[in-house]
């Protein structure tokens, strides 16, 4: 009888690669695992989550929260992203992140862009984003474990999972017109996105974040990701990437 292990991972592709991407952009939550600063002991907890321009995720803590101290003294943790839905939990994709918490200097030009894109994502925090005790981490990604479903699990590196960006302070500049911009005069085409292009529900859909790879949309607690054909290099190729998507998702 052959006693050799096989392995249960297989080949990562560009497959396994958009459907881990897509749980860190789309997650509105995840479950914050790290080493309880006073025991050892590995605490998990419940964490609203955005992401940076690149893909990285991204939390706001405060000093009042057993998580902030643990992280603060042994920054190596993980997050598990991947909503279930119904039937078993267990059948629905997830992924778990290996990461560096790295906190974020409050007034840095880092700072003023996570707030901008949290906020986008949870417009409530912005009832206590500005007090004292709270803080921005960005997730620092080293690699991934997705699991996207019985029998289909993978091994990502941080190459896999974060956007190619050389310049994230100019894209962060551009994305902030562009996305009012979006908002005020062309919730037609935001509409057209979601719904047509996602096969979202009809909502009152808006657009949240922009980074080279794609877009993020939000009704309430929904969020919808569209990802573009290719990688943007330039923001300068943006305006015609979505008007192209508009015109899409007119014909279809």
């Amino acid at each position: 009888m052959n006693t050799e292990n096989k392995s249960v991972i297989r080949s990562t592709d560009d497959e396994a690669r958009l459907l881990a991407k897509g749980l860190i952009r789309s997650a509105r939550f995840g479950a914050l695992a790290a080493l309880e600063a006073g025991s050892g002991h590995p605490l998990a907890s419940r964490v609203s989550v955005a992401t940076d321009i690149d893909g990285t995720p991204v939390i706001l803590t405060s000093t009042l929260s057993g998580h902030t101290a643990a992280i603060l003294k042994t920054p190596a943790c993980s997050l598990l992203v991947g909503e279930p839905g119904k039937g078993d939990p267990l059948a629905h994709p997830r992924t778990s992140l290996f990461c560096n918490a790295e906190q974020v200097e409050r007034g840095s030009p880092v700072h003023d862009r996570l707030r901008a894109r949290y906020l986008a994502r949870h417009p409530k925090a912005e009832l206590y984003v500005d007090f004292g005790d709270f803080s921005f981490f960005r997730l620092e990604l080293l690699r991934a474990s997705l699991n996207g479903g019985f029998g289909k699990a993978f091994e990502l590196t941080r190459e896999d999972l974060l956007a190619p960006l050389n310049d994230p302070e100019h894209w962060a500049a551009f994305e902030t017109g562009a996305v009012a911009h979006m908002n005020e005069d062309h919730r037609d085409a935001i509409k057209l996105y979601a719904e047509v292009l996602c096969g979202a529900e009809d909502a009152n859909w808006r657009l949240a974040c922009l980074d080279p790879e794609g877009l993020d949309l939000v009704a309430g607690d929904r969020i919808e990701r569209l990802w573009f054909t290719e990688s943007l290099d330039d923001s300068k190729d943006l305006r015609p990437t979505l008007v192209a998507l508009a015109l899409q998702a007119r014909n279809e």
